[in-house]
């Protein structure tokens, strides 16, 4: 897929500046505005002069009631600074724009530096896009400092050896929405593939593939059950040759009827209920394979299929 093999190249490249449109800011956020009452919230990879994630939080300051708002300036070669939006500092009754504290960084700005990790432990709330290329070890710093966080990555992250066993253990779920999203990309971007575009006011964009949200906030919709409409038959779901499970090719394909193991898209993610089914997650040979099962085609071959979840419906 076209918005894939973009992510692919991106992560290859370290060409990391993607801008999330607001309207998906929204989208997802909507789910959890109950969790942010007297919260610090922390946009630590954010460019604060572009980041819909600091305007979303900046316009709705009073509406979610947040304590305070802070973003870090990220700058590859030299020292930058970070926002922050806590009070009405200059009394005209409202927390805006014109309240925004700017203070020097020693550093870069870098998630990882010892100031940006200082903020971290001080906050509340992590929400932001982290570079793609660093994703693994931004999201298991943010397990290891214990934060709350809202963030965007790559669906096929889950297959990795660092993301498997944090989703398994319900330290880490998806989000509400996923799939293919436009990111606006920095004027020095060149066109490199066919899902890029450039609007009317020369902004360029491009088409990001398996995006998906993920977070550890609970919220209702974590737990509604996938309605399940098929039933089993061998000839249907045949057995994967490298797990004794079932092999189911869609989503809405996972039969209501089978009680045992099953291959399934990692696309069910977003609409996995734990209470509705068990992950199970990889053995060693699934892991060394990202996921990866086997299947016997019609014509005798095997046929590596792409990464699968492992399932089984609770009873």
């Amino acid at each position: 897929m076209a918005g894939n093999s973009n992510l692919h190249m991106s992560k290859a490249q370290k060409e990391d500046e993607f801008y999330t449109e607001l309207s998906m800011i929204e989208k997802e956020l909507r789910f959890y505005k109950q969790h942010f009452e007297n919260k610090t919230v922390f946009c630590n990879c954010d460019d604060p002069e572009w980041s819909n994630f600091w305007k979303y939080f900046e316009l709705k300051f009073d509406e979610l009631k947040l304590k305070k708002l802070i973003s870090t300036h990220f700058d590859a070669s030299e020292s930058t600074y970070k926002l922050e939006l806590f009070k009405d500092t200059n009394g005209d009754g409202v927390i805006n724009s014109k309240d925004i504290v700017k203070t020097p960084l020693n550093a870069n700005g870098d998630f990882r530096s010892p100031e940006c990790l200082e903020i971290l432990d001080d906050c509340d709330i992590v929400v932001t896009n982290p570079p793609f290329s660093l994703f693994r070890e931004y999201i298991t710093t943010l397990v290891e400092h214990n934060k709350d966080f809202i963030i965007i990555g790559n669906l096929n992250n889950i297959t990795y050896n660092e993301m498997m066993p944090l989703i398994k253990e319900q330290k880490v779920w998806a989000g509400k929405n996923s799939g293919h999203y436009w990111f606006r990309v920095p004027e020095w971007y060149k066109e490199k593939k066919t899902d890029f575009k450039i609007d009317e006011n020369g902004v360029k964009w491009r088409r990001m593939g398996n995006i998906c949200w993920f977070t550890n906030m609970d919220i209702p919709e974590h737990y509604e059950d996938l309605t399940l409409y098929a039933t089993y038959s061998p000839e249907e779901y045949p057995k994967c040759l490298n797990i004794d499970a079932i092999f189911v090719r869609l989503v809405d394909k996972i039969p209501m009827d089978y009680n045992g193991l099953m291959a399934v898209p990692i696309t069910i993610l977003p609409k996995l209920n734990p209470k509705q089914f068990e992950l199970v997650g990889f053995d060693k040979e699934l892991t060394e394979n990202h996921g990866r099962v086997r299947t016997l085609q019609p014509n005798g071959k095997e046929k590596t299929e792409y990464a699968r979840l492992i399932i089984r419906r609770k009873p």
